[in-house]
């Protein structure tokens, strides 16, 4: 048995992902009545990743805004603005993609018991009181904007402490850091749980009726994280973006497609910043700040469901109120919240733009709720992988242009 673990141990955790995954889905479709206890491992491996991730994340930013050195420079300006260009590119694609395939809704109903935001001035307010939370409220409902003020007004404050008062910071940081890579050795059995449930509980006979839709949705996802997203990563490195985008995508977009929540898969992200050699200071506040305000995936759902419930309606839209869409698509996806579905309750914002009832658009949330196994996961898995891609990106960028300002002074 000793010699079976080691040698699985060996195996890279992407390929033992995959056989989760094969397993669960000969599972699902073989003996799903005698496999029912298969998806608590789902279920355990996501509550898990949910419940270190908030403690991870005010540990590792404590410690590093606390150890920063004077003089040494981070890429936090750089990866906001890349989350900002992000978001609304991935906005434009969606509109630009509803414009050229527009589809058409056969509204329902189902959504009568969730409150959408009144307006954008209530997402923005959302924001700003998440800011000024109670860290211990922070912590137990996983709010990361609070969690990361805390934890940097805090790291500030003991820059000025006693070498003892950082070994004792850097040492719960570490052991926090061990822990996580614990939980993350059990993605393969995580991941064969989730599949196994989706496709016993869920199945994909009810996603065809929307077939047309899922199409322009998925598409203009894949588009943003195949064309879009490796032009920026081209523009800022002026290197051949694909390996980094499909390591990425590989590493951290699987497990976030299942997971659902970009929250959830934060320690992947982490780990995944650490095997790429990335800096520690940097990424241990952008990934978790990607994770609440890098919503590209959300930015797509939001603005294709709107423009749908307006080519369902008949409305005519023209170019400028397109484009308001795009920027208001991407400031609400800033503003959704990292669990399944966060981004649907956006969408009444975005069709009152249209003047569109919020009866009508809650019948679109319903839709969204219907197709959300594929949608959902989709999103979420471009906008976790791509906290990590423009992360790396800024670093990259910094070390060309340091290169290149060394070969010019040579």
């Amino acid at each position: 048995m000793k010699s079976l673990l080691l040698k699985w141990d060996r195996i890279s955790l992407v390929k033992q992902i995959l056989i989760g995954m094969i397993i669960g889905i000969i599972l699902a479709l073989t003996i799903p009545d005698a496999a029912r206890w298969v998806p608590i491992f789902g279920s355990l491996f996501v509550s898990a990743l949910k419940a270190v991730a908030p403690i991870l994340v005010f540990a590792i930013v404590l410690h590093a805004i606390s150890k920063h050195r004077s003089g040494h420079k981070t890429n936090m300006k750089s990866i906001i603005g890349l989350y900002a260009i992000g978001t609304v590119l991935a906005g434009l694609v969606g509109v630009i993609a509803s414009f050229l395939f527009p589809v058409t809704l056969s509204l329902t109903t189902g959504a009568e018991d969730v409150a959408p935001p009144s307006g954008i001035a209530q997402v923005l307010e959302t924001i700003l009181f998440n800011v000024v939370d109670n860290p211990v409220n922070a912590l137990i409902n996983a709010n990361y904007l609070g969690i990361l003020t805390w934890a940097i007004l805090l790291g500030i404050v003991l820059r000025k402490a006693s070498d003892t008062t950082k070994t004792v910071i850097e040492n719960f940081s570490d052991a926090v850091s061990v822990i996580v890579k614990w939980v993350i050795k059990l993605a393969p059995l995580g991941i064969m749980g989730l599949i196994f449930d989706a496709i016993v509980t869920t199945g994909l006979s009810s996603l065809l009726v929307y077939g047309k839709l899922l199409l322009v949705l998925l598409g203009s996802m894949f588009f943003v994280a195949l064309v879009m997203n490796p032009l920026i990563v081209f523009i800022y490195t002026r290197k051949n973006p694909y390996p980094l985008v499909f390591k990425v995508l590989r590493e951290s977009g699987i497990t976030a497609f299942f997971t659902r929540s970009s929250a959830a898969n934060i320690p992947v992200n982490m780990t995944l910043c650490e095997k790429l050699g990335l800096d520690k200071d940097t990424y241990s506040v952008s990934v978790p700040l990607g994770a609440t305000i890098n919503m590209a995936g959300a930015a797509v759902t939001i603005s294709v469901l709107s423009l749908a419930t307006v080519h369902t309606l008949g409305i005519d839209v023209d170019i400028p109120t397109a484009l308001i869409l795009v920027v208001l698509a991407a400031v609400s996806a800033a503003g959704a919240s990292g669990v399944p579905g966060g981004s649907l309750l956006l969408i009444p914002l975005a069709c009152s733009l249209f003047g569109i009832s919020d009866d009508i658009a809650m019948q679109v949330v319903a839709v969204g709720f219907i197709i959300g196994v594929l949608q959902d996961s989709c999103e979420t898995a471009l906008n976790s992988s791509s906290d990590v891609l423009f992360t790396a990106t800024a670093e990259y960028a910094k070390e060309r242009k340091y290169n290149k300002e060394a070969v010019i002074k040579l």
